[in-house]
Protein backbone atom coordinates (compact mmCIF):
# COMPACT_ATOMS: atom_id res chain seq x y z
CA UNK A 1 0.00 0.00 0.00
CA UNK A 2 1.35 3.37 -0.75
CA UNK A 3 -0.19 6.51 1.51
CA UNK A 4 -1.13 9.05 -1.18
CA UNK A 5 -4.28 10.54 0.74
CA UNK A 6 -2.01 13.62 2.36
CA UNK A 7 -3.05 16.85 2.24
CA UNK A 8 1.06 18.33 1.70
CA UNK A 9 0.59 21.06 3.72
CA UNK A 10 4.44 21.23 3.58
CA UNK A 11 4.46 21.82 0.09
CA UNK A 12 2.10 24.53 -0.08
CA UNK A 13 1.55 26.65 -2.40
CA UNK A 14 2.46 23.46 -4.70
CA UNK A 15 0.12 21.05 -3.16
CA UNK A 16 -2.87 23.25 -3.15
CA UNK A 17 -2.76 22.92 -7.33
CA UNK A 18 -1.73 19.11 -7.70
CA UNK A 19 -1.70 16.39 -4.84
CA UNK A 20 2.00 16.07 -3.78
CA UNK A 21 1.90 12.43 -5.18
CA UNK A 22 0.91 13.41 -8.59
CA UNK A 23 3.84 15.90 -9.01
CA UNK A 24 5.70 15.16 -11.99
CA UNK A 25 9.44 14.46 -11.01
CA UNK A 26 12.27 14.71 -13.94
CA UNK A 27 9.17 13.87 -16.07
CA UNK A 28 7.42 10.96 -14.37
CA UNK A 29 4.84 11.18 -11.02
CA UNK A 30 5.99 11.06 -7.76
CA UNK A 31 3.83 7.79 -7.16
CA UNK A 32 4.51 6.83 -10.40
CA UNK A 33 8.16 6.51 -9.48
CA UNK A 34 7.33 4.89 -6.66
CA UNK A 35 5.60 2.09 -8.45
CA UNK A 36 8.08 2.16 -10.64
CA UNK A 37 10.49 1.24 -8.21
CA UNK A 38 8.03 -1.85 -6.66
CA UNK A 39 7.18 -2.99 -9.52
CA UNK A 40 11.31 -3.41 -9.40
CA UNK A 41 11.32 -4.87 -6.44
CA UNK A 42 8.68 -7.44 -7.45
CA UNK A 43 5.70 -6.44 -6.31
CA UNK A 44 2.86 -6.78 -8.68
CA UNK A 45 -0.76 -5.26 -6.85
CA UNK A 46 -0.72 -1.89 -4.98
CA UNK A 47 -3.15 -0.13 -3.77
CA UNK A 48 -3.44 3.67 -3.42
CA UNK A 49 -5.04 5.92 -0.53
CA UNK A 50 -7.44 8.79 -1.85
CA UNK A 51 -8.22 12.07 -0.38
CA UNK A 52 -6.74 15.63 -1.08
CA UNK A 53 -7.25 16.33 -4.81
CA UNK A 54 -7.97 12.30 -6.05
CA UNK A 55 -8.43 13.49 -9.28
CA UNK A 56 -4.95 14.79 -9.90
CA UNK A 57 -3.62 10.98 -8.59
CA UNK A 58 -6.04 9.07 -10.60
CA UNK A 59 -5.03 10.84 -13.86
CA UNK A 60 -1.09 10.91 -12.96
CA UNK A 61 -1.12 6.98 -12.33
CA UNK A 62 -4.15 5.46 -13.67
CA UNK A 63 -4.62 1.66 -13.38
CA UNK A 64 -0.75 1.63 -12.81
CA UNK A 65 0.38 -0.36 -15.81
CA UNK A 66 2.81 2.31 -17.14
CA UNK A 67 4.63 1.49 -14.28
CA UNK A 68 4.36 -2.31 -14.17
CA UNK A 69 1.94 -2.47 -11.51
CA UNK A 70 -1.25 -3.10 -11.26
CA UNK A 71 -3.15 -0.48 -8.85
CA UNK A 72 -6.38 0.52 -6.99
CA UNK A 73 -7.65 3.17 -5.23
CA UNK A 74 -9.05 3.39 -1.82
CA UNK A 75 -11.29 6.69 -1.44
CA UNK A 76 -11.17 8.45 2.49
CA UNK A 77 -14.39 10.37 2.43
CA UNK A 78 -12.18 12.11 5.62
CA UNK A 79 -8.26 11.80 6.22
CA UNK A 80 -7.81 8.68 8.13
CA UNK A 81 -3.92 8.82 8.43
CA UNK A 82 -1.06 6.42 8.27
CA UNK A 83 -2.62 3.79 10.08
CA UNK A 84 -6.17 4.94 9.36
CA UNK A 85 -5.77 3.87 5.91
CA UNK A 86 -4.15 0.98 5.84
CA UNK A 87 -7.50 -0.40 7.88
CA UNK A 88 -9.90 1.02 5.75
CA UNK A 89 -8.34 -0.64 2.88
CA UNK A 90 -7.43 -4.34 4.23
CA UNK A 91 -10.30 -5.73 2.43
CA UNK A 92 -8.54 -4.24 -0.75
CA UNK A 93 -5.40 -5.64 0.20
CA UNK A 94 -6.93 -8.96 1.30
CA UNK A 95 -2.71 -10.21 2.45
CA UNK A 96 -1.71 -11.53 5.51
CA UNK A 97 1.94 -9.49 5.24
CA UNK A 98 2.31 -6.09 2.82
CA UNK A 99 4.76 -3.41 2.55
CA UNK A 100 3.42 -0.11 3.79
CA UNK A 101 5.23 2.92 1.70
CA UNK A 102 4.90 6.45 2.67
CA UNK A 103 4.00 8.39 -1.13
CA UNK A 104 6.74 11.16 -0.53
CA UNK A 105 9.58 9.98 -0.74
CA UNK A 106 11.88 8.41 -3.23
CA UNK A 107 14.43 5.39 -2.19
CA UNK A 108 16.25 2.60 -3.84
CA UNK A 109 15.85 -0.01 -0.83
CA UNK A 110 16.03 -3.43 -2.00
CA UNK A 111 12.17 -4.98 -0.81
CA UNK A 112 13.60 -8.45 -0.52
CA UNK A 113 16.15 -8.24 2.25
CA UNK A 114 13.45 -6.10 4.03
CA UNK A 115 10.63 -9.32 3.73
CA UNK A 116 13.20 -11.80 4.49
CA UNK A 117 14.13 -9.67 7.88
CA UNK A 118 10.56 -9.28 8.53
CA UNK A 119 9.36 -13.11 8.11
CA UNK A 120 12.15 -14.23 9.55
CA UNK A 121 11.74 -12.26 12.67
CA UNK A 122 8.23 -12.79 13.27
CA UNK A 123 7.70 -8.96 14.47
CA UNK A 124 4.54 -7.59 13.21
CA UNK A 125 6.11 -5.09 11.84
CA UNK A 126 9.92 -3.58 10.24
CA UNK A 127 10.94 -0.36 9.59
CA UNK A 128 13.80 0.38 7.31
CA UNK A 129 15.96 3.01 8.19
CA UNK A 130 19.35 4.92 7.45
CA UNK A 131 21.74 7.12 9.45
CA UNK A 132 19.80 9.79 10.05
CA UNK A 133 20.73 12.30 7.84
CA UNK A 134 19.85 15.66 10.05
CA UNK A 135 18.71 14.73 13.62
CA UNK A 136 18.25 18.54 14.33
CA UNK A 137 15.07 18.16 12.32
CA UNK A 138 13.90 14.52 11.36
CA UNK A 139 12.82 12.22 14.27
CA UNK A 140 14.45 9.33 14.99
CA UNK A 141 13.90 5.24 15.66
CA UNK A 142 15.88 3.56 19.03
CA UNK A 143 16.80 0.29 18.38
CA UNK A 144 18.85 -2.38 20.24
CA UNK A 145 21.62 -4.43 19.37
CA UNK A 146 19.18 -7.07 18.37
CA UNK A 147 17.23 -4.86 16.07
CA UNK A 148 14.42 -4.41 18.25
CA UNK A 149 12.31 -0.65 18.46
CA UNK A 150 12.46 0.09 22.34
CA UNK A 151 11.10 3.73 21.12
CA UNK A 152 11.24 6.69 18.89
CA UNK A 153 13.35 10.09 19.34
CA UNK A 154 12.61 13.64 18.77
CA UNK A 155 14.77 15.93 16.38
CA UNK A 156 17.34 18.10 18.96
CA UNK A 157 21.01 17.55 19.89
CA UNK A 158 20.31 14.73 21.80
CA UNK A 159 18.42 12.88 19.47
CA UNK A 160 20.64 9.37 17.82
CA UNK A 161 17.96 7.60 16.75
CA UNK A 162 18.13 5.79 12.77
CA UNK A 163 15.99 7.74 10.23
CA UNK A 164 12.87 5.82 9.40
CA UNK A 165 13.05 6.24 5.33
CA UNK A 166 9.20 5.73 4.95
CA UNK A 167 9.43 1.88 4.11
CA UNK A 168 8.02 -0.81 6.04
CA UNK A 169 7.09 -4.26 6.22
CA UNK A 170 3.47 -5.16 8.31
CA UNK A 171 1.56 -8.09 9.18
CA UNK A 172 -2.64 -7.07 8.24
CA UNK A 173 -3.56 -7.95 12.23
CA UNK A 174 -1.56 -4.82 13.10
CA UNK A 175 -4.50 -2.86 11.59
CA UNK A 176 -7.17 -5.20 11.75
CA UNK A 177 -8.37 -4.14 15.16
CA UNK A 178 -8.71 -0.72 14.29
CA UNK A 179 -11.22 1.20 13.11
CA UNK A 180 -11.69 1.23 9.55
CA UNK A 181 -13.83 4.85 9.48
CA UNK A 182 -11.27 6.68 12.21
CA UNK A 183 -8.36 8.40 11.58
CA UNK A 184 -5.19 6.74 13.36
CA UNK A 185 -1.54 7.23 12.90
CA UNK A 186 1.27 4.82 13.19
CA UNK A 187 4.81 6.10 14.46
CA UNK A 188 2.94 9.44 15.33
CA UNK A 189 0.37 7.54 16.95
CA UNK A 190 0.28 3.57 18.17
CA UNK A 191 3.39 1.97 17.79
CA UNK A 192 5.05 3.31 21.10
CA UNK A 193 2.02 1.71 22.55
CA UNK A 194 2.57 -1.76 20.71
CA UNK A 195 6.52 -1.25 21.62
CA UNK A 196 5.68 -0.42 25.01
CA UNK A 197 3.08 -3.43 25.40
CA UNK A 198 4.96 -6.17 23.13
CA UNK A 199 8.57 -5.84 23.07
CA UNK A 200 9.61 -6.63 19.72
CA UNK A 201 7.09 -6.59 17.93
CA UNK A 202 8.46 -3.59 15.85
CA UNK A 203 12.01 -4.26 14.47
CA UNK A 204 14.57 -2.08 12.01
CA UNK A 205 16.20 -2.85 9.14
CA UNK A 206 19.26 -0.95 9.28
CA UNK A 207 19.88 -0.39 5.47
CA UNK A 208 22.52 2.16 3.40
CA UNK A 209 19.44 2.84 1.28
CA UNK A 210 19.67 6.53 -0.43
CA UNK A 211 16.56 8.46 0.36
CA UNK A 212 14.99 12.16 -0.55
CA UNK A 213 11.72 13.41 1.19
CA UNK A 214 9.72 15.12 -0.99
CA UNK A 215 8.91 17.45 1.91
CA UNK A 216 8.90 21.36 1.38
CA UNK A 217 8.75 23.28 -2.60
CA UNK A 218 12.63 23.78 -1.76
CA UNK A 219 13.03 19.98 -1.08
CA UNK A 220 11.06 19.49 -4.34
CA UNK A 221 13.38 21.39 -6.62
CA UNK A 222 16.40 20.03 -5.09
CA UNK A 223 15.28 16.28 -5.72
CA UNK A 224 13.64 16.87 -9.10
CA UNK A 225 17.22 18.28 -10.04
CA UNK A 226 19.23 16.09 -8.74
CA UNK A 227 17.23 13.15 -10.33
CA UNK A 228 17.38 15.01 -13.51
CA UNK A 229 21.31 15.46 -13.77
CA UNK A 230 20.87 11.68 -12.62
CA UNK A 231 19.03 10.68 -15.98
CA UNK A 232 20.97 13.16 -18.13
CA UNK A 233 18.15 15.41 -18.66
CA UNK A 234 19.80 18.92 -17.99
CA UNK A 235 18.93 21.64 -15.29
CA UNK A 236 15.30 22.54 -17.08
CA UNK A 237 12.67 20.03 -16.45
CA UNK A 238 9.76 21.04 -18.59
CA UNK A 239 6.47 19.70 -18.85
CA UNK A 240 4.30 19.69 -21.66
CA UNK A 241 3.46 22.80 -24.00
CA UNK A 242 6.32 25.00 -22.05
CA UNK A 243 7.28 27.96 -24.50
CA UNK A 244 10.49 30.16 -24.00
CA UNK A 245 11.01 32.70 -25.83
CA UNK A 246 14.15 33.94 -27.31
CA UNK A 247 16.09 36.35 -25.43
CA UNK A 248 14.57 34.27 -22.17
CA UNK A 249 16.49 32.35 -19.73
CA UNK A 250 15.37 29.75 -17.59
CA UNK A 251 18.30 27.52 -15.40
CA UNK A 252 18.35 24.97 -13.05
CA UNK A 253 14.52 24.96 -13.09
CA UNK A 254 10.73 22.63 -12.82
CA UNK A 255 8.17 24.07 -15.40
CA UNK A 256 5.08 22.25 -15.94
CA UNK A 257 2.48 22.43 -18.16
CA UNK A 258 1.59 25.37 -20.63
CA UNK A 259 4.00 27.46 -19.61
CA UNK A 260 5.36 30.11 -21.48
CA UNK A 261 8.66 32.09 -20.37
CA UNK A 262 8.50 35.62 -22.52
CA UNK A 263 11.24 37.36 -24.10
CA UNK A 264 13.64 38.87 -21.61
CA UNK A 265 12.18 37.35 -18.89
CA UNK A 266 14.94 35.11 -16.29
CA UNK A 267 14.09 32.20 -13.70
CA UNK A 268 16.38 30.77 -12.19
CA UNK A 269 15.95 27.65 -9.49
CA UNK A 270 12.23 28.45 -9.75
CA UNK A 271 9.02 25.79 -9.94
CA UNK A 272 6.44 27.67 -12.50
CA UNK A 273 2.89 25.73 -12.03
CA UNK A 274 0.90 24.97 -14.71
CA UNK A 275 -1.05 27.67 -16.75
CA UNK A 276 1.42 30.53 -15.77
CA UNK A 277 2.40 33.29 -18.49
CA UNK A 278 5.84 34.92 -17.11
CA UNK A 279 5.67 38.85 -18.46
CA UNK A 280 8.91 40.60 -20.38
CA UNK A 281 11.74 41.64 -17.83
CA UNK A 282 10.49 39.22 -15.07
CA UNK A 283 13.66 38.11 -13.09
CA UNK A 284 13.07 35.23 -10.22
CA UNK A 285 15.08 33.57 -8.07
CA UNK A 286 14.56 30.68 -6.04
CA UNK A 287 10.45 31.29 -6.54
CA UNK A 288 7.46 29.28 -6.44
CA UNK A 289 5.24 30.48 -9.61
CA UNK A 290 1.38 29.91 -9.30
CA UNK A 291 -1.42 32.03 -11.63
CA UNK A 292 -3.49 34.26 -9.66
CA UNK A 293 -6.25 32.87 -10.14
CA UNK A 294 -5.58 29.65 -8.41
CA UNK A 295 -5.46 30.47 -4.64
CA UNK A 296 -5.64 33.87 -2.24
CA UNK A 297 -2.21 35.44 -1.70
CA UNK A 298 -0.71 34.83 1.27
CA UNK A 299 1.54 35.89 3.91
CA UNK A 300 5.09 36.96 2.45
CA UNK A 301 3.32 36.22 -1.49
CA UNK A 302 4.04 38.83 -4.00
CA UNK A 303 1.70 39.52 -6.66
CA UNK A 304 3.69 39.92 -9.89
CA UNK A 305 0.84 40.84 -13.19
CA UNK A 306 -1.34 37.63 -13.03
CA UNK A 307 0.84 35.47 -11.03
CA UNK A 308 1.71 34.92 -7.37
CA UNK A 309 5.19 34.30 -6.24
CA UNK A 310 6.26 32.91 -3.19
CA UNK A 311 9.84 32.26 -1.97
CA UNK A 312 10.95 28.33 -2.23
CA UNK A 313 13.40 28.69 0.99
CA UNK A 314 11.33 28.14 3.44
CA UNK A 315 12.13 24.49 5.27
CA UNK A 316 9.41 22.64 7.29
CA UNK A 317 10.47 19.62 7.64
CA UNK A 318 8.44 16.51 9.96
CA UNK A 319 9.89 15.81 12.80
CA UNK A 320 9.32 11.89 11.99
Amino acid sequence: MVLTAGRGTRLAPLSGLRAKPALPVAGVPLAGRILRWLAGGGVTNAVLNLHHLPATITAAVGDGSAFGVRVRYSWEPRLLGSAGGPARALPMLDAARFFLVNGDTLTDLDLAPLAADHLASRALVTLAVVANPDPLHYGGVAIDADGRVTGFTRPGPGNRGWHFIGVQAVNAEVFAALDPNEPADTVAGFYPDLVAARPGAIRAMVSEAAFSDIGTAADYLDSCLAIGRSEGLGDLLAGARVAVQPGASVTRSVVWDDVEVAAGAALDECVVADGVRVPPGVSLSRRVVIPRGRRVPGAGDECVGDLIVSLLDVRRRRAL
